[in-house]
């Protein structure tokens, strides 16, 4: 089977950031099997989130990926089905590494609003005007209040802030992420500095231009490193599935039509 033809039946993976999990994708799911009806899409969580909130997160993008890696092939990753990954910020990063080590198990990628620290510096990889709202997430009184400060540096259309902030408090209270998960992925993330070989398989690139937490600019730098194709929208928060999903389904079926 001819992993880089788009007519055949796609297998999207889509792979979270930051102390999100796969049930953070909400709705955007069902959309994308409505875009595209005849793909499997299989959602993968990352070690210490999800249903893995109780193991211990490695504190290294290659170690995460390894974790994630072996996970998907044991809930049956298929890869006789072109894969194509889906991933943002931290996840994207896992995907970067993933493909540079494992290029024969994916046709391609389109990664999201991400970073490398190899390429950007710390002070854009999490904006300063960021700061703030940190802040209430750390000194939150409720786990409704800490998830509704998530949403406001995430998401740029707040009239889906206050339902999306209880959907996620229902998330953490199911899952509950430790503290010491979300310093490790930091960790992790910081550290993150490929070196200049570039994956073999298709990138698209996709940045959200008025991104609060992560700089636009890291991932164009990014683009312009490497020449791979990007995708900037205009009004969009980190979170882009959250806040424009039409948009990101129309960039990656023009992305899969050119190729």
């Amino acid at each position: 089977m001819d992993k880089n033809n788009a007519a055949t039946p796609l297998h999207w993976v889509l792979v979270r950031g930051l102390v999100r999990e796969a049930a953070h994708w909400g709705d955007f799911i069902a959309q994308l099997h409505a875009q595209f009806p005849d793909a499997k899409i299989t959602v993968v969580d990352l070690p210490g989130a999800g249903k893995y909130y109780r193991e211990r997160s490695p504190a290294s993008i290659q170690q995460i990926m390894e974790t994630v890696r072996q996970q998907a092939f044991a809930e049956g990753l298929n890869t006789s089905l072109p894969v194509t990954f889906l991933a943002v910020s931290l996840g994207a990063m896992v995907v970067w590494e993933w493909l540079k080590q494992y290029p024969q198990d994916s046709a391609g990628a389109i990664l999201m609003n991400t970073s490398l620290a190899s390429l950007s510096p710390f002070y854009q990889r999490m904006r300063w005007q960021s700061y703030p709202h940190i802040l209430n997430v750390l000194t939150a009184r409720n786990s409704y209040q800490r998830e509704l400060a998530i949403v406001n540096v995430v998401a740029n259309d707040k009239t889906k802030h206050h339902s999306v902030a209880k959907a996620w408090q229902e998330i953490q209270q199911a899952r509950p992420l430790r503290l010491a998960t979300a310093v490790q992925q930091l960790r992790a993330a910081a550290g993150y500095a490929p070196d200049d070989q570039k994956p073999t398989v298709p990138i698209l690139l996709l940045a959200s231009v008025h991104d609060r937490l992560v700089s636009a600019a890291c991932t164009q730098a990014i683009s312009q490193q490497w020449h791979l194709p990007l995708k900037q929208h205009a009004w969009a928060g980190h979170d882009l599935t959250l806040d424009d999903a039409p948009w990101v389904l129309a960039q990656a079926q023009q992305w899969l039509a050119e190729r």
